[in-house]
């Protein structure tokens, strides 16, 4: 099953989006409008560059965003990594039997075009979110 993920993005913690876009716009990123997530209680943006991985800066909205204990702890940071799925409920299956611990059920992402999401946990991977193709 894993080997069925492919690479979607990198998900960063950061505190002000604006403020850390700046750098990879600088680097030639090109950077999407910035959306709140009502679901996730984050500001999104995505930054794409080419022959380079997508990069998914995420702000919280409020002190309950799910990013905000990762900031007060480590800064701004990797946050988790994405892979897209054909079918996000069958992987979640798959992976439950390799020890990933779902945090939620899938839920619609209004910055993903409205795909379904979710994340999941393993203590030897760390955060990852799947994303239906």
């Amino acid at each position: 099953m894993l080997s069925s993920l492919k690479f979607h993005h990198i998900g960063i913690a950061v505190f002000d989006i604006d403020t850390t876009a700046r750098y990879y716009i600088e680097a030639g990123y090109a950077r999407t409008e910035t959306v709140i997530d009502p679901v996730q209680n984050i500001r999104i943006c995505f930054l794409r560059k080419e022959g380079m991985p997508t990069l998914e800066l995420l702000a919280p909205v409020d002190a309950d965003s799910p990013v905000t204990k990762t900031l007060e702890k480590m800064g701004v940071s990797p946050y988790h990594c994405c892979y897209e799925v054909e079918d996000i409920k069958q992987a979640i299956k798959d992976l439950k039997k390799k020890k990933f611990i779902p945090l939620s059920a899938p839920v619609q992402a209004c910055a993903m075009n409205d795909k379904a999401i979710c994340f999941l946990f393993n203590k030897d991977v760390g955060l990852i979110e799947l994303v239906e193709r």
